[in-house]
């Protein structure tokens, strides 16, 4: 299953790429922002934090049990931030997408619809997956109404589900795809990705 997920995925206005050691200095400069990190379980910011973080996606990259990308700006090349597959669950058929963070200079410009929409793609139409989950700090109401956006569905909050921000218990509100749903959401998504 984790050969299948990680490849490159190429649309219009983004690549992702599965993350390399290459990719470590110019991911390294898209996340020196603080405001990025500001829901995840380490500062990525900090030169010490995005080490930590780089090493573990390698880790688990190298280890099959997650499949990060590096997101990319076709035109120009651009590194723009990061996102992956995790929580792979080959014998359910099913997969979540997260650990997603873009600069704020791609905030709002598609990517991350776009990100979006070539991973479900190919969960959905080249993995054959039922079921698609996106998580995020309960709280965080900003990344709550973009995974709305996308059309998952909101299934609840799950207490104390996962570490957060400085290693505290965090509620995650858990949202869902399906493969019922997927012929729906794709259409959403292309239609917010049509030029104006």
């Amino acid at each position: 299953m984790w050969q299948l997920l990680m490849q490159r995925l190429e649309g219009r206005l983004i690549a992702l790429e599965p993350i390399r050691e290459e990719h470590r200095e110019p991911l390294g400069a898209a996340a020196a922002d603080p405001v990025i990190w500001a829901w995840m379980q380490i500062d990525g910011s900090e030169p010490e934090g995005f080490d930590r973080w780089f090493a573990h996606a390698l880790r688990e990259a190298e280890a099959e049990r997650e499949a990060p990308f590096v997101t990319i700006r076709r035109e120009g090349g651009a590194v723009l931030g990061s996102t992956r597959y995790m929580t792979l669950r080959p014998e359910h058929r099913g997969v979540e997408i997260g650990n997603t963070w873009l600069a704020q200079s791609a905030w709002s410009t598609g990517a991350n619809v776009e990100a979006k929409l070539l991973m479900l793609e190919h969960a959905f139409d080249v993995w054959h997956v039922h079921r698609v989950v996106l998580n995020t700090d309960a709280r965080n109401a900003r990344s709550r109404a973009a995974i709305e956006r996308i059309g998952a569905t909101f299934e609840g909050v799950l207490r104390s589900f996962r570490i957060g921000v400085e290693g505290t218990p965090r509620d995650t509100a858990t949202f869902a795809i399906t493969a019922r749903d997927w012929p729906d959401v794709r259409a959403r998504l292309v239609a917010r990705l049509r030029p104006a």
